[in-house]
């Protein structure tokens, strides 16, 4: 919550604003503090509109947290969460309560080697996919493909502190293999969760490029992109919820 807090205490984090690089910066420095090494990746977006409000064209970012010695081409995972708004929110539910789960298990202990990246402008900027998940595309255009090849599955974290139960959304109806996996491990944590089907986020950007992804997170709430996204609406305990499960995914 002291993530969600701080996040939202900033204001709107629209991908380019001045307000998004400071979040970013922060964020950066609770991931050095963590022990990882951090690379920024930097990509330019068109202008828009974005959820009612024109925004303007520039340079957003990536960023992208890692162990030392994290090897591309060894089997690996990703954990993400993006770190923008639309231009009128504070973003506490959508999606600095991602943010908090991603930077809390971080330090859990992980399995395999994992990647957590906060992708910048994910939120639309236009009709259509092509106008949406700008910073997740431009990171899986990136990937050489041994690194592709290497990829055991990425979630998505967005939108994860409303409910009580745990969304678990894969992109495509019949993408059944990760979505069951996490389940499964959602079970074994006593977490309960429920199957959808969900594109709007950035795990639609890996499984549009045939690698395997989902979403944790998504269920529907009254303050949506509006300026009454505050900390108030994020519960602790499905933060504590979502948290079980991908620490649970990380060590299984």
């Amino acid at each position: 919550m002291a993530t969600v807090r701080h996040l939202a205490g900033l204001g709107p984090r629209e991908a380019t604003s001045t307000t998004y690089v400071q979040a970013l910066t922060w964020l950066e420095q609770r991931f050095r503090a963590a022990g990882y090494q951090t690379r920024r990746q930097a990509l330019r977006v068109p202008a828009g509109v974005s959820w009612g409000v024109p925004v303007r064209a520039g340079t957003t970012w990536n960023l992208i947290a890692t162990k030392p010695g994290f090897k591309t081409a060894a089997p690996h995972r990703i954990v993400g969460a993006h770190l923008d708004t639309v231009p009128q929110a504070p973003g506490a539910e959508d999606n600095a309560s991602g943010i908090s789960v991603l930077l809390g298990t971080a330090q859990l202990p992980q399995r395999l080697p994992t990647v957590f990246v906060a992708f910048g402008a994910e939120e639309p900027r236009g009709d259509g996919d092509n106008r949406h998940h700008y910073g997740s595309r431009a990171y899986v255009a990136s990937l050489p493909t041994a690194q592709r090849n290497a990829l055991r599955g990425m979630v998505s974290l967005d939108r994860v502190g409303v409910g009580t139960v745990v969304p678990i959304c894969s992109a495509q109806a019949n993408d059944l293999t990760l979505r069951n996996e996490l389940r499964a491990v959602a079970a074994r944590a006593g977490v309960q969760s429920r199957a959808c089907v969900n594109r709007s986020s950035d795990h639609w950007s890996f499984v549009r490029s045939g690698l395997p992804g989902v979403r944790l997170g998504s269920t529907p709430y009254a303050e949506y992109h509006s300026a009454r996204d505050l900390p108030r609406v994020v519960s602790p305990a499905q933060l504590g919820r979502m948290g079980r499960v991908v620490g649970a995914w990380l060590a299984s």
